[in-house]
């Protein structure tokens, strides 16, 4: 048995980049903590974005693709993702801050039963800011450099939407299958949390019927979930294939390992280690300054580095 414990990370297409990178720092205030490439297209940028040193649970990464089109709304697809703020007030702070930077965002309002505020990035991405109910993100820490005040700065992932047609066997998945356990249902919504009790790890499943989204610029291509052990990622490929999902077996991502599997509604989970992070190949003082590549891309560097637009 292997425990679920929270979200790792949640990574999403984009079509700009340096557009990206600016809105990410600049605006939202996280830290870029890892240049790279997708290991698996080293054309393409895949860029990190967190807290001081890209903590589980703090990550958003982005694939540029650059002649991505337009994502085409509908159901079957991680629709929504919440980032937590510690206060009341701090969403007063980015609201105010939204008008001057002229984000586009919603009123504050209630969403997963918190006080929240809805906004989109550049390309269309639906994120919301929700405020910690006195929970504490105890592995976060603070962005020095960041244009936002400590007190209002994002301590990482809240709840994560996913949309879905099926949704009675996606519930059963997450709860027979992935260990969560249900906090409260009011059609079209149910939320879930880990067996932890981690707010940080939440899902709301809303169903809805119709078309699948066709993904495009401001999608999610999918959603890592935490394991502390290497050695857990084999039940976790064990429980993939005794439930006919199709899975990737064992990836080495060098910064974690990790395995992917497609549930039956066509949502994509990746489940990936704590370690070792992103503080292998970098200081922690020097993160997200540089390309860095994995070891087996090394001798691909001047390739890599011809293909793609400097971000500075």
């Amino acid at each position: 048995m292997s425990t679920l414990l929270g979200h790792h990370h949640i990574s999403m297409l984009v079509k700009d980049a340096k557009e990206t990178d600016q809105f990410y720092k600049n605006v939202l205030g996280l830290r870029r903590v890892k240049v790279t490439v997708n290991q698996d297209d080293p054309s393409m940028y895949h860029l990190f974005y967190g807290d001081k040193t890209g903590s589980p649970g703090t990550g958003l990464t982005f694939f540029e693709m650059p002649s991505i089109g337009r994502t085409h709304r509908g159901t079957n697809a991680i629709s929504r993702i919440g980032l937590m703020v510690p206060s009341e007030e701090s969403l007063q702070y980015w609201k105010e801050r939204f008008e001057q930077l002229n984000v586009y965002h919603g009123s504050i309002t209630t969403y997963a039963r918190r006080q929240a505020l809805k906004f989109e990035d550049p390309d269309g991405l639906q994120l919301v800011l929700m405020v910690a109910d006195g929970e504490e993100m105890t592995h976060w820490e603070s962005v020095e450099a960041s244009p936002v005040p400590e007190a209002h700065q994002i301590r990482g992932m809240g709840t994560i939407e996913i949309t879905v047609r099926n949704s009675e066997k996606f519930k059963r998945t997450l709860t027979e299958i992935m260990g969560y356990q249900e906090v409260y249902s009011e059609y079209p919504d149910t939320l879930f949390e880990t067996n932890k009790a981690d707010s940080y790890g939440q899902i709301l499943v809303k169903h809805l019927d119709g078309p699948d989204e066709r993904p495009g610029r401001g999608s999610v291509h999918h959603l890592a979930l935490r394991v502390s052990e290497e050695s857990e990622l084999t039940y976790w490929d064990e429980q993939a294939n005794a439930n006919h999902f199709a899975s990737s077996g064992l990836v080495d991502r060098y910064y974690f390992k990790s395995l992917y599997f497609r549930e039956s509604n066509g949502i994509l989970f990746e489940i990936a280690t704590d370690k070792p992070g992103f503080t292998v190949d970098q200081s922690s003082e020097h993160l997200g300054e540089e390309l860095v590549l994995p070891p087996f891309l090394e001798d691909r560097r001047d390739e890599i580095e011809s293909n793609l637009a400097p971000l500075d």
